[in-house]
């Protein structure tokens, strides 16, 4: 049974969160925290919906993540996210000391290791899960935008 738990399963399942996103004409991120092979919280962004430039898709997720816990630390839980959190959602998974985090794409711009934060020294970081995919659907809706 566990062999359907892959990282691609679940970040197909964040991919399906930045469709969400997509919808809501927000820029289509998406993420999900797994603890135990269950999804406990998922989250796309919400900035435009919210008027809340601090609704990111990993915020979401972790908040959801923790009241779903009831509590702030996420020890033994993945995020999956379809793109390279920014600085302020790489501060927030410090803090929650997320055990792992599979990012999709890279930002090479925003994201939070070309600007040299870092995540808790305990966090496990896995890159390209999905790249391609996840990497489509910013290209093709930052396109319409132009």
């Amino acid at each position: 049974m566990n062999e359907l738990f892959t990282d691609d399963y679940f970040m197909r399942k964040a991919l399906d969160e930045a469709h969400y996103a997509l919808e809501k004409d927000e820029v289509p991120i998406g993420a999900i925290i797994v603890s135990n092979n269950k999804i406990i919280a998922k989250g796309h962004n919400l900035t435009e919906t919210l008027t809340d430039v601090t609704a990111h898709a990993e915020m979401q997720a972790i908040t959801s993540a923790a009241n779903y816990l009831g509590g702030k630390y996420l020890k033994n839980c993945t995020l999956y996210v379809t793109l390279e959190p920014c600085t302020m959602c790489a501060g927030a998974l410090y803090w929650s000391q997320i055990s792992k985090v599979v990012i999709a794409a890279k930002d090479e711009k925003r994201g939070f290791l070309s600007n040299g934060i870092k995540l808790h020294p305990k966090t496990e970081i896995q890159f390209g899960v999905l790249e391609n995919e996840c990497s489509e659907i910013l290209i093709e809706f930052f396109k319409s935008k132009r």
